[in-house]
């Protein structure tokens, strides 16, 4: 079995490391990977958004399964454009895809469908969304970019200014191009936030273990809101009871409504929840595994991947049971000094060889990094993820920052309360 995953960060050398435990020792490929997933896959230098150059790519190497993992390339409908030549691909077509890419629609399915998440409004002004603003007087207050913003599209604003600030910067000064041609103005949620995602064949939705992550860019979640600085689970606050309040009124109503809109959801799909005093709210659904979530999610699974993947592609996902360790994981973001504003990269990386990741409940999950002359060098403002799982949350955590004393580059930075939310 040949099988190429698409993508180049943590959570692709993630879903690479769990490939390659699969019993059918699958043929590994990443486009475009990185120096890490390069010693388990063989690196393809084609980027995850040239749609083409990745169907091109599956007929000339005949792969049996792409799985298709970032964000963009989903939107783009390489999930489309693979199946359209008669190859097995992993992920929602484009169509589904867009719970993801229009914030606008996923709320506006929501409400259609009476899916617990936040009131908001919808504006293409901006002057009538800061005369909304300003009518409203009402802080914190939510402003989302619609469009996909690489996780950073969503400011929380306490005050008039940061409101006004913030408006500006998305729909005028377009900070992220024309994902800000439309914002979404929603009421501030207040409660613990979770973070589920669930294996999906458009017939069956199964919810894997939860996790919560760590957005802010400095201890105590100050500083810059980032792409995710580090990640664990179980959440203590996802209880049974909440996981079947979850499933019935917001996981699969969410397929369903999908169904119903003629955009049947295959993959993995990401519910971001709040668990506010009135009950589990939606705070934003993405279109594929997330990122660091992954990264403390699937070491933690136990059923072969390669056989979950091929139940929700041949949708018979009911005729499998998925077992998950009763354990736990933390991941912990190393990153390059600087992050998320300006950074350097290029930086060599000392200690991956270090003996303690030989262990069996220790892995390094590479995120931004290339390979030269036998070398490891930062390549991108995540760098690292430094995984343990272990027997709870705190035996975990305690390996993750032993290990990670180990690793050194120039002007490295993480957070010292990773797990402690």
């Amino acid at each position: 079995m040949k099988i190429l995953v698409v993508g180049g960060g943590g959570r692709e050398h993630a879903i690479v490391k769990k490939l390659h435990e699969s019993k059918y020792a699958p043929e590994l490929f990443c486009a475009p990977g990185n120096g890490g997933i390069a010693s388990i896959a063989t690196c393809l230098p084609i980027k995850a958004t040239d749609v083409q150059g990745i169907v091109n790519a599956a007929e000339e190497y005949k792969f049996d399964l792409v799985f298709v993992a970032p964000d963009d390339p989903l939107m783009l409908g390489t999930v489309d454009a693979l199946e359209a030549k008669g190859i097995r691909a992993f992920g929602p077509r484009q169509c589904a895809a867009i719970i993801e890419g229009s914030k606008v629609f996923s709320k506006e399915l929501m409400k259609k469908y009476s899916i617990p998440t936040a009131n908001y409004e919808v504006f293409e002004d901006a002057e009538k969304a800061l005369e909304y603003i300003r009518t409203q007087n009402d802080y914190p207050t939510v402003i989302k970019a619609d469009g996909l913003a690489l996780g950073k599209g969503v400011i929380i604003a306490k005050d008039y200014a940061e409101a006004e600030d913030a408006v500006k910067s998305i729909m005028c000064d377009k900070v992220f191009g024309e994902s800000g041609s439309r914002v979404v103005i929603e009421e501030f949620l207040t409660g613990p936030e979770v973070s589920v995602l669930a294996f999906t064949d458009g017939k069956t939705i199964v919810p894997m273990v939860s996790a919560q992550d760590h957005k802010r860019a400095l201890d105590n979640d100050q500083g810059l809101n980032t792409g995710g600085m580090g990640a664990f689970s179980p959440s203590k606050n996802y209880t049974e009871a909440v996981a079947e309040e979850c499933y019935r009124t917001i996981y699969k109503p969410t397929m369903d409504a999908m169904n119903k809109e003629g955009r049947t959801f295959k993959g993995v799909i990401y519910f971001g929840l709040m668990l506010t005093p009135k009950g589990p709210r939606v705070i934003e659904y993405n279109a594929r595994f997330g990122d660091p979530e992954t990264q403390a999610i699937l070491p933690r699974l136990k059923t072969d991947f390669v056989d979950i993947i091929n139940a929700v592609i041949d949708e018979k996902l009911d005729e499998i049971s998925i077992e998950w360790d009763n354990g736990a994981a933390v991941c912990i973001v190393l990153a390059s000094g600087g992050y998320p504003t300006k950074y350097e990269s290029g930086k060599e990386i000392f200690g991956l060889d270090h003996p303690a990741f030989d262990a069996d409940d220790l892995f390094v999950y590479h995120a931004g990094t290339k390979a030269e002359n036998g070398k490891i060098y930062t390549a991108g403002g995540r760098v690292l993820g430094v995984t343990a799982t272990g027997k709870d949350l705190d035996d975990a955590i305690a390996k993750s920052y032993k290990a990670l004393k180990n690793i050194t580059f120039d002007k490295m930075h993480y957070r010292n309360d990773i797990g402690r939310k």
